[in-house]
């Protein structure tokens, strides 16, 4: 059976080399014509998916253990998927662009004087992304702080406030507010300062606003070439408060821009005036396989892709394999900006895939018409049926779902922007968090431990114990379920046949769709080339 030749394969594959492993994860390709949705949920199996996430393992496992945008193992996962969709007839296009990557191998923070204190990751700063590296040991200079509320902050917003040679040769303490982060430690760096603190701004009601208050966890948007770390509101009004203050800051980075890529495949017939879209971002959190975020949804994606290869529709299909996804959404980004505005209107509506087979799952489905009545607003007209499909799927299999909001986190969130207003949909299974009683109720599992408790970790395997997963959890989520390191089949199994189900269902007729008042427009004025001349 599947399982046993999978869990066979498993047991060599860290000493298989990568033509071998990818030999041994050859998928099989489509046989016949799936032209109706019980065609091809039958020809979407759950070994044709695993096939696809041995590929990402055995290549993770070669590539230093991960397949992060910008690495060797996100390179060799752009090769096999675009190898895969060749050989099964799809017209591939290769989407390269730049993106700011970074990857923290270590840090550490520590008050050498007056009182020397050593500050734990994590708890007492976080190192701030696209921090650069180095280890600077040096007084502490507090600029334009503002400690009385309101705490109405423009610290380091503006060159002046760094007069006089204020933070040369020294480490700036930055306050939060008013502009990015990356524009004060720029400001800073470019003042002559060595190293920066950013505390957070301490504003408004503590209890109301601790996100104000906390241990400021955040981006810098962009490579810096100074080591920064972020601080809570206390630490950083102790820090302010207390004469000759020195600290060291050490950090292990690699803070730099580089290339990585988009994968596109397109049916070569259908209607180009109509085309269907599904995505899943192909990229890894940095020093992480991603076998659930994201090779679920991306092996999910590719062997529906194989599986309708043959299969003819009145509507163009295409398929997309995003890169930087965990950037901050830049290979999406990066796609819908290139196109035209004709180019945009030509899209139908787009289906996105991320995490659908997360270990304590729950079944996601975005939340279309904002019926859930919770956090961001409904997605663009359009956004509603896409949500009836996938819900009709699961009410015919006597499944629960539950409301996942469209919160931007997602691939999803560059066609819904302002502007653009592509409808969208697609399936979630959950992330960091935690999974409730009534979960347990609906879907088994643990109560009180993450939808994905390897989220974000080297965890994120088909070893999950082996990379530091709680030996414990993953037992008891052994006993309950079908499952394959960290994914759980049974949650893979079915989002497959859902994915599948929707794609079909809109690329056979998309008349159930609102028409687009905004797309009828573009198309009517005409090409503006915004892009690369040939970019998708």
């Amino acid at each position: 059976m599947v399982f046993r030749t999978v869990r066979k394969t498993l047991a060599v594959i860290g000493a298989a080399s990568l033509v071998g492993a990818l030999a041994l994860a050859n998928p099989a390709q489509a046989t016949g014509n799936n032209h109706s949705v019980r065609k091809l949920t039958k020809a979407v199996t759950l070994g044709g998916v695993l096939k696809h996430e041995l590929a990402f393992q055995a290549i993770g496992s070669l590539s230093g253990g991960n397949r992060g945008s910008g690495l060797p193992g996100h390179d060799r996962s752009a090769d096999y998927v675009a190898a895969v969709l060749r050989k099964a007839g799809y017209q591939v296009t290769r989407q390269p662009f730049p993106f700011n990557f970074f990857e923290e191998f270590g840090s550490s923070f520590a008050q050498t004087a007056p009182t020397p204190t050593t500050y734990v990751s994590g708890t007492d700063y976080d190192l701030m992304d696209y921090s650069g590296a180095g280890d600077v040991t040096q007084l502490v200079v507090p600029v334009d702080l503002a400690l009385t509320p309101p705490r109405a902050s423009t610290s380091g917003c503006e060159a002046a406030d760094f007069a006089g040679g204020l933070v040369a040769g020294k480490i700036a303490l930055l306050q939060r507010g008013t502009c990015p982060f990356g524009t004060k430690v720029v400001n800073a760096e470019a003042a002559g300062a060595v190293g920066a603190i950013v505390m957070n701004q301490g504003n408004g009601d503590p209890v109301a606003n601790v996100d104000r208050y906390n241990l400021l966890l955040g981006t810098l948007g962009a490579p810096v070439g100074i080591p920064t770390v972020g601080v809570s509101y206390a630490t950083g009004e102790a820090f302010a408060n207390t004469p000759g203050l020195t600290v060291r800051i050490t950090a292990d980075t690699t803070s730099e821009v580089r290339q990585t890529e988009n994968v596109i495949a397109e049916s070569k017939k259908g209607n180009a005036s109509s085309v269907v879209m599904a995505g899943a971002h192909l990229d890894a959190e940095p020093d992480t396989v991603g076998i659930n975020d994201n090779g679920s949804g991306s092996a999910a994606l590719l062997e529906v892709a194989v599986q309708m290869a043959k299969t003819k529709t009145p509507n163009k299909t295409r398929f997309a394999w995003w890169g930087a996804e965990e950037a901050n959404l830049i290979g999406s980004t990066f796609y819908v900006n290139a196109l035209t505005p004709e180019q945009r209107a030509d899209i139908a509506l787009y289906l996105n895939f991320d995490m659908i087979a997360s270990a304590n799952y729950i079944l996601g489905v975005y939340d279309g018409d904002d019926s859930a009545a919770e956090g961001s607003p409904a997605g663009p007209p359009g956004s509603a049926e896409i949500e009836a499909v996938f819900q009709d799927f699961f009410a015919d299999r006597d499944l629960p779902t539950r409301a996942a909001d469209f919160t931007g986190r997602s691939d999803y969130g560059p066609f819904i922007a302002a502007g653009v207003g592509i409808p969208a949909g697609g399936l979630f299974t959950g992330a960091e968090v935690p999974k409730t009683a009534q979960d347990v109720i609906d879907y088994g599992g643990v109560a009180g431990a993450q939808y994905d408790p390897c989220y974000h970790e080297p965890c994120d395997s088909l070893f999950p114990v082996r990379n530091g997963a709680d030996a414990a959890l993953y037992r008891e989520l052994d006993r309950q379920y079908d499952m394959l390191g960290n994914l759980n089949l049974e949650a893979l199994d079915v989002n497959a046949d859902a994915m599948a189900t929707a794609i079909l269902t809109f690329a056979l007729d998309t008349s159930s769709l609102p028409v687009r008042t905004a797309a009828a427009t573009a198309r009517s004025s005409g090409p503006t080339y915004i892009g690369k001349e040939g970019s998708i």
